[in-house]
């Protein structure tokens, strides 16, 4: 997951240089409809950003559940220090 969202991040990045790169300078105003190029950059940010925050979320539920189950395990073997090790991992994920 973690590697899905650094994906992401690099289309994030993609999407603001393509803008930097397409907003026309004086010299170009009449060859290049701004407008519409910058409403297509939109759309694609909010695309990639509602793909990552389910992503996200996903990762949150599946953590969340491994945290559940490793508690109650945790309560049936209080001494396992490895099952507490664990259980701190995938907190701190959360």
């Amino acid at each position: 997951i973690q590697e899905l969202l650094r994906v992401m991040r690099t289309i994030d990045d993609r999407i603001v240089h393509e803008l930097n790169t397409t907003i026309p300078t004086a010299s170009f105003v009449g060859k290049i409809d701004a407008s519409q190029t910058c409403k297509e950059l939109y759309q694609s940010l909010m695309e990639a950003h509602t793909s990552r925050e389910r992503i996200i979320k996903s990762c949150i539920a599946q953590t969340s559940s491994v945290v559940k189950t490793l508690r109650e395990e945790r309560e049936k073997a209080q001494d396992d220090i490895a099952l507490l090790k664990q259980l701190r991992k995938e907190q701190t994920k959360v």
